[in-house]
């Protein structure tokens, strides 16, 4: 009997790792030396569930039934409920939990692992209170038995409630803490910990990270034959994809997971695969009566379920078909009077569009509005709540939704107080909040240090026509590393309101704004001056895209080149002909209400690459460019003061930038110059925390794919946008001469990213930077003259404007206020 107890304790050990076929294999042994032990036909029972042998795992526990002791009914009976979750029954799994938690108290391991099942029941139904009491339970008992393993589960579990309830950094912080425990204790639980991490980040909207995470965890699923949580990765793949707009692969995935799940017996998980395969059937727009009445049955299937929740979505899904299909009665008919108390917000915002798009079906502006404005609020809370500019950047496709009715709505309106008002609701909101300066945990600061040194062996390299590919995917590895430690942090609730149509207006003066806005491809222009506003119809986005990429194009082949005359010329004539295009698609409608004022331009999407100086209505002309009027108002709420603390720095590998910076010091007379060796990145932060004004003249990098690593080439490494979030003030004036780092990365809702975006994030006032590439011979006497011009007492747009007649074709660009 001893050898079959060391087998139980053998397989339980494995079971616990997330290894349930060893499990299997150990119990089944002990079975053989001792065929009526209780415990080990239930435990035998849990590794054939989790393997997907449902109907052998309750057939197991009939048998240990007819054995039961009084000592082993609890367990049994824990069991039982544990198989009923795994096949959907939740009513009588929550009824068999309830039952042997009282049964329990004498055996603190089994009422732990007890408690751990019945928090994910109670989350399953959305319960989080309950579970959540559940879990702080089991995770007190895991400490008193000294078990490790046992705690991090319950840690996990945390982190699943606070997912639902909406904390995301507070979901992520629990995830990896249970991560760090499974990788010494349980490695075959490293794959579920990754589904939960998936879903925490499609939450946020960071669909690519979501699935690099699940890639991962359905690579490792088959080795651990973990059946249940594999179907849930499938079915979580397939959410993502969905949130992407990645339609076809949405419904391949969902298929897949709604077949695991039937195979396993489980039709409440199969119905919920279900209802994900419609919502892609509704977003492609095809069959739009079939896939509401799909819909409309499929939400009655989980109300019978229990699953509210679920069953709510659902028929939200059914009312935006009938909705798109053209029959309102039944589309009321399907939309709940408010959302349920275990509603999870993604439902609430669902809820919210299809109420709006109630109200565009029926003419009602009014219902389009409010809850068009209402969705936007919870979407605004949920990113008070994050610190990480990651996050608050990052939009799901509901608030994409939300935002583009309550827009349509306002330009069908045609009112350019209400086009104002709702462009300012739906774009750059993440400059709204405080700045949160990222972790600098110990682990933080090694990453980066580590990444920096990397960085700089990186650009050794390339620079010495041997390119390092190992030191290159490390340093992926630790941008990855870096950002997931961001996204814990947690916001503070806070938030700037919008500023008011009113306050724009008398804000401007002589100025004239122009704010650009796209609805269904095509772009709109809201002018507005201190004394009137007009709302123009402009082209079509994708024709203006294509003209800007075809000027950046011919722009980065022109640059720093002496090209064969025949060539040169070919090249200047094309970018004289994209800059008429983009002059006759977004400033020949204007013209008339610009005069010879100075212009603030409030771009969309692609519209914040275009240099504006070189447009022929702009050269010459002060031109401040800003992510949205609030931000600009925010800006020029503070005026620009004199320089008095002044820092040049000179970055590695550029030929003229010691000249240029040393030219920048005489102009100035005094302040802190960083050449050679002495330009670090230690030295650059010390000296730009709090300065006036900073010139760089350095290699620039704009990293597309990890945005928050943009860089400035430094003597000992790179210093990075991430690390600008660092700073505890930032400089008020910032000149980067550098190549395109004016560039960034534009999400939805018009968040933007990169080198300059986080300078104005960080507060810094006005940033002068260049959206293409730059002459670096040319750059410096553009420069010196900007800033003989700003020592003279000119604003920075009217110092750009000045210095930039004397070369031709600088893209240069002033933004944020000025």
């Amino acid at each position: 009997m001893t050898r079959a107890r060391d087998l139980h304790q053998r397989g339980l050990n494995a079971l616990n790792r997330g290894r349930p076929l060893l499990g299997a294999r150990a119990f089944r042994a002990g079975l053989r030396i001792a065929p009526d032990d209780v415990r080990l036909l239930n435990s035998l029972a849990a590794a054939e569930a989790a393997l997907g042998n449902t109907e052998q795992g309750f057939a197991l526990l009939d048998r240990a039934d007819q054995l039961a002791t009084p000592e082993t009914t609890g367990l049994l009976r824990q069991q039982r409920g544990l198989l009923l979750i795994l096949v959907g029954r939740m009513d009588d799994a929550l009824v068999c939990l309830d039952q042997a938690i009282p049964l329990l108290r004498r055996d603190p391991l089994v009422l732990a692992r007890t408690l751990l099942n019945r928090a994910m029941l109670h989350q399953i139904a959305g319960r989080v209170r309950p579970a959540l009491a559940d879990l702080e339970r089991c995770e007190r008992l895991g400490r008193e038995l000294g078990l490790d393993r046992l705690v991090a589960k319950a840690v996990h579990g945390r982190g699943s409630c606070e997912l639902l309830a909406g904390n995301i950094p507070a979901a992520l912080r629990d995830f990896d803490r249970a991560r760090v425990v499974y990788e010494s204790h349980a490695d075959g639980m490293l794959p579920v910990v990754a589904v939960e991490r998936a879903r925490a980040l499609l939450a946020a909207g960071l669909h690519s990270d979501a699935a690099t995470e699940l890639d991962y965890a359905l690579a490792r699923f088959p080795r651990t034959r973990m059946d249940q949580e594999h179907a849930e990765a499938l079915l979580t793949r397939a959410q993502v994809a969905l949130a992407a707009g990645d339609l076809t692969a949405a419904k391949t995935w969902a298929s897949r997971a709604e077949s695991r799940f039937r195979r396993r017996g489980n039709e409440t998980w199969a119905a919920v695969a279900a209802v994900t395969k419609v919502r892609a059937e509704f977003k492609s727009g095809k069959r739009l009566g079939m896939v509401a009445a799909q819909a409309a049955d499929l939400a009655g299937r989980l109300t019978g379920l229990g699953l509210q929740n679920d069953a709510e979505a659902a028929e939200l899904v059914a009312a935006r078909a009938y909705l798109a299909h053209g029959d309102i009665s039944k589309a009321r008919g399907h939309i709940r009077a408010r959302s349920g108390p275990k509603s999870l917000p993604e439902t609430r915002l669902m809820r919210r569009l299809a109420l709006a798009e109630l109200g565009a079906a029926t003419g009602d502006r009014r219902a389009i509005f409010a809850n068009a404005r209402a969705g936007l609020d919870l979407l605004r809370d949920h990113r008070s709540r994050v610190g990480s500019l990651d996050l608050r950047t990052s939009t799901t496709s509901l608030g994409r939704e939300l935002a583009r009715a309550g827009l349509a709505a306002a330009l069908d309106h045609g009112s350019p107080a209400v086009v104002f008002g709702w462009l300012e609701r739906s774009r750059a909101q993440a400059f709204r909040f405080q700045p949160a300066r990222p972790p600098d945990d110990d682990d933080t600061v090694e990453a980066v240090a580590e990444l920096r040194q990397l960085a700089h062996q990186v650009r050794t390299a390339e620079l010495a026509g041997k390119p390092d590919a190992d030191a290159r995917r490390r340093c992926a590895q630790l941008e990855r590393v870096i950002r997931a430690r961001g996204w814990q942090a947690e916001g503070t609730g806070e938030h700037v309101a919008d500023a008011t149509f009113g306050q724009v207006r008398a804000a401007l003066g002589d100025a004239t704004m122009v704010s650009y806005a796209s609805a269904d491809g095509r772009l709109w222009a809201l002018v507005i001056t201190s004394t009137r506003a007009r709302l123009v119809r402009l082209g079509s986005l994708a024709t203006v895209s294509e003209s800007l990429a075809k000027l950046h194009s011919d722009l980065d082949a022109s640059c720093g080149r002496q090209l064969p005359a025949a060539l040169d010329r070919v090249i200047k004539a094309s970018i004289r002909r994209r800059l008429e295009a983009l002059t006759r698609d977004l400033v020949e409608p204007v013209r008339p209400m610009l005069g010879d004022s100075d212009v603030v331009i409030i771009p969309t999407g692609a519209l914040s690459a275009v240099p504006w100086g070189l447009l022929p209505d702009m050269t010459g002309r002060p031109v401040t460019v800003s992510p949205s009027a609030s931000t600009w108002l925010a800006g020029r709420g503070t005026e620009l003061s004199a320089p008095s603390r002044w820092l040049f720095v000179a970055g590695p590998d550029l030929a003229h930038a010691d000249d240029e910076v040393l030219q920048l010091a005489r102009v100035y007379g005094e302040g802190a110059v960083l050449l050679g060796p002495d330009a670090t990145v230690a030295s650059t932060l010390q000296a730009l925390d709090g300065c006036t004004t900073a010139h760089f003249a350095a290699h620039g990098h704009h990293e597309r794919e990890n945005v928050l690593f943009s860089r400035l080439d430094l003597s000992d490494g790179p210093l990075m946008a991430y690390d600008i979030h660092q700073l505890r003030s930032a400089p008020a004036h910032v000149v980067l001469s550098s190549c395109d780092v004016g560039q960034t990365v534009v999400r939805n809702g018009d968040e933007i990213l990169g080198f300059t975006a986080a300078l104005l994030y960080s507060g810094t006032k006005t940033v002068v930077s260049s959206v293409a590439s730059v002459d670096d011979d040319a750059a410096v006497d553009v420069m010196a003259a900007y800033h003989r011009g700003l020592l003279q007492g000119r604003r920075p747009a009217r110092a750009l404007a000045d210095a930039t007649l004397i070369q031709p074709l600088m893209p240069f660009v002033c933004f944020g206020s000025s």
